[in-house]
């Protein structure tokens, strides 16, 4: 029996079945004695066979992905954690204050997410709280991600406003959710999919952090078509499986401008003669993306590589 996996506990997995009925799964040994170095070797979106015996539910195939989203564990026994697999696009919500969410933590999400070719909607939350230096450096980020090619989104999940524009975007897609936590991730959804309910908390006033609300990443099925895949707030975005030398491939600005460096392994930190670096100095790229790809060049060793 197939199916596709919609709630990973760790331990147990609920599988939707092709028929509709939801069961409680769990997996067998061996997935966890293949070298696979995650914290889940199944993951929510996983299409899965299912069988039953007389002790219950046992996933005992994965079907070949053809995406997923991964960043380090925050388990040091472990490589990876995947977020989620077989997603047509990701929505990562960003809030300019009430919390920050940083550009590096930007840019780390958006290269790691570019690596599997996956479409990224950024979603800018709370706009009713910002005051007019937030909603300055909220148009200078938005200037910045769509001149890239990013679609940007500017939304209160607490009054509705701009809401529309995400719904439709989210229609007939299965649509994967990140994000730090507090930025009001859980908040969107529901306003997305009022009847889902999703439970919420407010942020840390001492850490001006969220709460996690959100234990495990689940799959739910949106009214108006698709489906969103609601994942656990983050506090950070480590590289994984990305070598140095590819880094600069998922910076597409980067990318673009390195055709015309005067050597061919250019770094871009150091060279002369680097189309990047001068495209930078002449304000055609960002500094703060810049910032973010030396950042993540420099982070590149060992202990951040399959």
């Amino acid at each position: 029996m197939k199916g596709i996996v919609v709630k990973s506990t760790g331990s147990w997995y609920s599988v939707r079945m092709d028929s509709g009925e939801v069961m409680e799964c769990r997996i067998k040994g061996k997935f966890r004695m293949k070298g696979i170095k995650t914290t889940n070797p199944v993951a929510v979106g996983d299409v899965v066979e299912v069988e039953v015996n007389p002790d219950g539910a046992v996933i005992n195939r994965i079907e070949d992905r053809k995406n997923y989203i991964i960043r380090k564990s925050t388990n040091l026994s472990k490589e990876a954690h995947i977020i989620a697999a077989n997603v047509d696009q990701a929505v990562l919500v960003v809030t300019v204050n009430h919390p920050v969410t940083s550009t590096v933590f930007i840019d780390r999400f958006l290269a790691s997410v570019e690596a599997y070719r996956i479409p990224v909607l950024l979603v800018f939350n709370k706009i009713d709280a910002y005051s007019e230096d937030d909603l300055m450096l909220l148009g200078a980020l938005t200037r910045i991600y769509m001149q890239v090619g990013y679609e940007c989104f500017h939304v209160s999940s607490l009054t509705g406003e701009g809401m529309e524009d995400v719904v439709a975007a989210l229609k007939d897609k299965v649509t994967v959710f990140s994000g730090l936590s507090g930025v009001g991730k859980s908040s969107l959804i529901n306003r997305v999919e009022p009847g889902l309910s999703l439970k919420i908390a407010e942020i840390s006033d001492s850490h001006d952090t969220g709460k996690h609300t959100t234990t495990f990443a689940e799959m739910f099925p949106l009214s108006f078509g698709g489906s969103i895949i609601d994942t656990p707030g983050i506090r950070a975005f480590g590289l994984i499986h990305m070598e140095k030398t590819e880094i600069s491939h998922y910076f597409p600005e980067i990318f673009k401008r390195a055709e015309d460096c005067r050597f061919y392994n250019c770094t871009h930190i150091h060279e002369p003669g680097c189309a990047v670096i001068q495209a930078v100095e002449d304000g055609e790229i960002s500094e703060s993306r810049y910032f973010s790809y030396v950042s993540m060049f420099e982070e590149g060793d060992e202990k951040y590589r399959k």
